[in-house]
């Protein structure tokens, strides 16, 4: 059980053991109040009160029918005037909407924090509606979270120079078809010129290849991504053709903890210890000519002893060493995926909550909810992820550039 599902069943008992005595009263309570403001704006539509003869009288009532309104102070049972002409809904309940905007807010968050629906059902009841909540319903309220979620993901990229660029992918596993299948959940990540970073896309499709990455890109591109300098990924085939195709005069950086875990499956079980530590005197070096240098006597050394890890090590010297190129200050930040990593486990601790997903949308839903309250953390953040001032130091970068605001969520 995850930490919010654990705060969630707490709250839950609580609710449940609250003084039942008190929750009627107050159900109690907002429905006289609420059936008041109803037949007060009943009369000032029709022009008339109850029983009032009026010349200005525009209807006439012909009783009520009932309404189950759903709040967080429970289940309240409301009375709908009815007129002998035309129809009356009062403004403050919206059309064909049983549950008001509180208890909405509380099913959005449980829904975003990676509750089940049958937890959210729980939940609802809790608060003491006991008619629960349906699945469609719950499905009904997430799609408003559509709307920033598709702002993030078709927002223009163009209000600062993205540096570096960070891309990965996770796997989810959604029905398709009557099958289950697996799809790739694809992220960017972008560090700005000010030292700040936001997540500059998101997207789902059947596999991680190269087509799929190029209009992922492409789509970065198109809305404005520029001033790239390096980008940093593992090294799938697919994905790298892509960033060689539309990065063009940008770096390269491999990520270095991929690079070794593939090193380590060629390596000797008995000899990976050592191995690996030799490899790592390659990133202790200072600049890009002794960790070169390191990097090709490592190589020697292995070459008796893991001939297959050597012959990998020295293919991939260029792309392993990228980051050498820029301040050193931001070596550790850029010479792995790190950085998008921790973002794809913390979405991966949202998903596998949900197991299997009953649609594409809904990923993205899920995924883009939470992407849209990182990407709002990452703008907000007191600290720069990079100092302005070491990023001003790369070739290209206007020394001078001010801080700027992400592009607009209106």
């Amino acid at each position: 059980m995850t930490t919010y599902e654990s705060a969630l069943s707490e709250l839950s008992s609580r609710l449940i053991g609250t003084d039942s005595t008190l929750t009627t009263s107050l159900s109690d309570i907002l429905a006289a109040a609420l059936q008041e403001m109803i037949e007060a704006e009943l009369t000032a539509t029709i022009g008339a009160a109850h029983g009032e003869r009026t010349d200005s009288r525009l209807a006439q009532r012909n009783g009520h029918r009932p309404k189950l309104l759903t709040t967080p102070a429970g289940d309240v049972d409301l009375a709908i005037p009815k007129l002998r002409a035309g129809s009356f809904f009062p403004e403050l309940l919206e059309p064909r909407r049983r549950i008001d905007k509180a208890l909405w807010a509380v099913i959005m968050t449980a829904y975003i924090t990676g509750t089940s629906t049958r937890k959210v059902d729980d939940l609802v009841k809790a608060l003491g509606c006991d008619s629960g909540v349906s699945k469609s319903t719950v499905s009904r309220i997430c799609k408003q979270i559509d709307a920033d979620v598709n702002v993030l993901r078709t927002r223009r990229l163009d209000h600062q120079p993205f540096v570096y660029v960070w891309l990965d992918a996770t796997y989810v596993h959604v029905r398709e078809n009557r099958h289950v299948v697996s799809k790739a959940v694809v992220i960017a990540t972008g560090l700005r010129a000010d030292g700040h970073r936001e997540v500059l896309g998101v997207d789902i499709g059947d596999s991680e290849n190269e087509t799929f990455w190029k209009e992922f890109l492409g789509d970065l591109k198109g809305r404005g991504l520029a001033g790239t300098k390096l980008v940093i990924s593992d090294a799938h085939a697919g994905l790298v053709a892509a960033i060689r195709n539309k990065f063009q005069g940008a770096a390269w950086q491999r990520c270095r903890v991929h690079a070794m875990r593939n090193m380590m499956r060629a390596a000797p079980h008995q000899q990976r210890q050592v191995i690996s530590a030799l490899i790592r005197t390659i990133f202790v070096q200072p600049d890009h000519t002794t960790a070169s240098a390191q990097l090709r006597l490592v190589v020697g050394q292995l070459e008796p002893l893991a001939p297959k890890v050597a012959a990998l090590l020295e293919g991939m010297e260029t792309d392993l060493l990228a980051y050498t190129g820029f301040p050193n200050a931001h070596w550790s930040k850029i010479w792995s995926n790190n950085p998008i990593e921790r973002l794809n486990r913390e979405l991966k601790r949202r998903t596998n909550v949900v197991s299997i997903f009953p649609d594409t949308a809904s990923v993205i839903r899920l995924v883009g909810a939470l992407l849209v309250e990182i990407n709002d953390e990452m703008i907000a953040a007191e600290r720069r992820y990079i100092s302005a001032a070491s990023v001003a130091e790369i070739d290209g970068i206007e020394p001078d550039l001010q801080s700027l605001p992400a592009a607009s969520r209106d």
